[in-house]
């Protein structure tokens, strides 16, 4: 009796593969984020600032569902993450810094050109500084150090927005918009802690409560988009100021 051998793949073939469909929607979630950033940029050399503040916004919401459904579907990978945060450098930093400089920055040429640079490298050098802490074994999940970026980049829109809910003109001064660049790239790259919702949990039985503010905003958003968006990052602006008070408040080691 002679012994039975596994037949071998044929000289020159590789062996291949095969991957389930549905793992690639966080990377297709992604991808559809950073063209919703470009697109932004498209919209604001155009004029049209409103569909570039919406093309943001989807991009943050898309940002919020890639990791989420990788988590999901068990489909997080090195290059899964790599990807996210190269497409939050665009989304959330290169895209609504030439948002505003093209809104309001313009006349200023270089004084708001540098605005401009000094918001995009901090978003640049918080996300390094994200993407080095959730390699730590000690990373807090429940806290961001600084803003994060999809929320600094809300931010760094608040005087287009607040100057749309009340007409098309800019009533924001310019000098003004630039130093509130340079100050949101200043929380993003803070140390100061602000709360991450990642982790929020509340009682099963308070769900239909969460459902019903869910449809208040939608339903809001879709009536008095500028307005909501307006109320929405000053409440974060709120949160954020009381972050910085209780962390300058803390008591300081000494050394």
């Amino acid at each position: 009796m002679t012994d039975q051998q596994p037949a071998n793949p044929q000289p020159g073939k590789r062996s291949r593969l095969k991957l389930p469909l549905v793992q690639l929607l966080p990377n297709l979630l992604t991808v559809g984020a950073l063209c919703a950033g470009l697109t932004a940029i498209r919209f604001a050399a155009e004029g049209r600032f409103g569909f570039a503040v919406a093309m943001i916004v989807i991009a943050a919401i898309l940002d919020g569902l890639d990791g989420r459904l990788a988590r999901l579907l068990k489909s997080e990978s090195e290059i899964g993450a790599e990807l996210d945060s190269l497409c939050d450098l665009v989304n959330f930093g290169v895209a609504p810094g030439l948002v505003v400089y093209l809104w309001a920055l313009n006349d200023m040429r270089s004084e708001g050109w540098i605005a401009a640079l000094i918001y995009v490298v901090a978003c640049l050098l918080r996300l390094a500084r994200f993407n080095i802490g959730n390699r730590a074994p000690d990373s807090d999940g429940n806290t961001f150090q600084g803003v994060p970026s999809p929320a600094g980049a809300m931010l760094v829109l608040l005087p287009l927005i607040v100057s749309s809910t009340f007409g098309s003109a800019q009533i924001v001064p310019n000098a003004v918009v630039a130093l509130w660049m340079i100050a949101v790239g200043a929380m993003m790259v803070g140390r100061f802690r602000t709360p991450s919702f990642k982790k929020a949990t509340i009682y099963a039985d308070h769900a239909r409560y969460i459902v019903l503010a869910f449809v208040v905003l939608v339903a809001a958003l879709m009536t008095y988009p500028w307005a909501t968006l307006a109320v929405i990052d000053i409440a974060y602006l709120g949160v954020v100021l009381f972050s910085l008070y209780r962390y300058w408040r803390r008591p300081k080691l000494d050394i």
